[in-house]
């Protein structure tokens, strides 16, 4: 159907759904699959050259985190995140995070808190490469492992289902002006914080950090609109 850049599959059948998801959320990123446009999972299924049963199961996982909706009798329609929603997510996410910041600064130890260092250079390391998947995946488990550190598991669900409801589509103008990277280095900088024992500054420098995402991601959807229009790239699986 041309919706999806090439990617290889791996056909194991008890990971095929996995990696289906995986590709799709990549496609949600990259803008390929565009916001509140419908798609079909046997559409999808001959893109990827497998059958439409992962391809559905994977998009009802998408689906449980708010990235799609069904649509009866068509297939799925990409969610579309306003400003409204995102100036939502922002606000419980600050909500929560920041004081927990503080928080975890306190009372986690030193050695806790330098085991995450090599999950923060990750995030700029991909952020250099130009690697979107690689920053957004290190990024999510350097914010959730750093919150795990206060023992409240549900507290983790709740901010990771906050995060993938407000992924953004179409970071790659983003990308491409170089505005990743600012980002990308606050988290070293939000961590030297914590190991130093500075719990306000911590807290100073998280809220910052959401509020920096939350503007950056805002630019990039807009960048990202007049580009969506036209894009229909072949996928060639094998």
């Amino acid at each position: 159907m041309g919706h999806l850049t090439q990617r290889n599959l791996n056909t194991t059948r008890e990971r095929l759904r996995d990696q289906v998801a995986h590709h799709l959320r990549a496609a949600l990123i990259s803008g390929e699959l565009r916001p509140g446009e419908v798609y079909s999972a046997p559409g999808l299924a001959e893109d990827f050259g497998i059958s439409a049963t992962p391809v559905r199961e994977a998009m009802l996982d998408l689906a449980r985190e708010g990235l799609v909706e069904p649509v009866r009798n068509k297939g799925f329609r990409v969610t579309e995140v306003n400003e409204r929603d995102l100036d939502q997510y922002t606000e419980i996410r600050t909500l929560i995070e920041v004081p927990m910041i503080g928080r975890i600064t306190r009372s986690a130890s030193r050695e806790e808190l330098a085991a995450l260092r090599p999950v923060a250079e990750e995030i700029v390391r991909a952020a250099r490469a130009h690697d979107l998947i690689g920053y957004l995946d290190a990024d999510r488990q350097f914010h959730l492992s750093l919150l795990a550190l206060a023992g409240n598991d549900r507290l983790v669900e709740t901010v990771g289902d906050l995060r993938k409801r407000s992924r953004l589509y179409g970071l790659t103008a983003l990308d491409a002006r170089d505005q990743l990277l600012p980002s990308a280095e606050e988290h070293i900088e939000l961590l030297d914080l914590m190991v130093a024992g500075d719990a306000k500054a911590a807290e100073k420098c998280m809220a910052r950090h959401l509020g920096h995402v939350r503007s950056l991601w805002a630019e990039s959807a807009q960048a990202q609109q007049p580009a969506r229009r036209g894009l229909n790239v072949r996928l060639n699986s094998r």
